[in-house]
């Protein structure tokens, strides 16, 4: 496979941390339209690794392209531009503003609320967020006040915010923590919609969920990557059930 089919390629990706490699020469490849989700033990390196593909952190040594782009050097926000979007693990919604404004000041023109006031709320913004709106469930929640939202439509608002600026990589780490069942099957449904035209990287705990969602699972180990492939498959992976599965 030539590297032009993938979205993203990471290649002999490490970062140290005081001599510690926290990500030891790493290698990732996901497709377009692919839902990847990464799996392993607490400290084998997942958060850092999405820390390093939306340039939170600066890798020590490799190579990471972007749709054909060396990211490495990038900037943060540069990466953001170029299409990667990125959800922690607390969502950062504001709690004061309506959903509706929420979404709004996510449009690429209006970077944070004082770009935001910038521009009128044009129709091109306003179907941009009702579509957004109605893909993550909150279509008829518009006017509401973002902060008296569940906790797993705040964690939905959030990944709305990401799809305003239509990235064509979207990374999400533990997107169902302390949501409730019902919230939980939602959410593997919204994945599934929105993986339609777009690639994601999802970390996860719960293997329930991963099944349901997962095309292909990676699982990682201090720092480096232990198994890869389909659910069935990792889990029936010796070395997958010693380190990890198996506690």
């Amino acid at each position: 496979m030539s590297n032009t089919d993938f979205v993203l390629a990471v290649e002999d990706l490490t970062v140290s941390f005081d001599g510690f490699k926290a990500i030891d020469a790493l290698n990732l490849y996901v497709d377009k339209g692919e839902l990847r989700v990464i799996i392993g033990p607490n400290g084998a390196g997942k958060t850092t690794l999405l820390d390093l593909i939306c340039g939170r952190t600066a890798a020590s040594a490799g190579s990471i392209k972007f749709k054909n782009v060396e990211m490495t050097r990038l900037a943060e926000y540069k990466r953001v531009r170029s299409g990667i979007g990125r959800k922690f693990q607390t969502p950062s919604i504001y709690e004061n503003l309506s959903v509706f404004q929420n979404l709004e000041v996510s449009f690429p023109r209006g970077r944070g609320v004082f770009g935001a006031l910038a521009f009128k709320c044009d129709q091109e913004v306003r179907d941009q967020v009702q579509s957004v709106a109605n893909e993550i469930g909150l279509g008829e929640l518009l006017d509401m006040e973002a902060g008296l939202l569940s906790h797993g439509q705040k964690q939905w608002l959030e990944i709305g915010m990401l799809l305003m600026q239509d990235p064509e990589l979207l990374m999400l780490d533990e997107p169902i923590a302390g949501m409730s069942a019902r919230e939980r099957e939602l959410t593997a449904d919204l994945l599934k919609r929105i993986c339609k035209n777009r690639s994601m990287i999802v970390i996860e705990h719960d293997m329930a969920f991963v099944a349901q969602i997962a095309h292909k699972v990676t699982v990682m180990h201090q720092g480096k990557i232990l198994a890869e492939g389909s659910m069935e498959k990792v889990q029936q992976d010796p070395k997958v059930i010693d380190v990890y599965l198996g506690h």
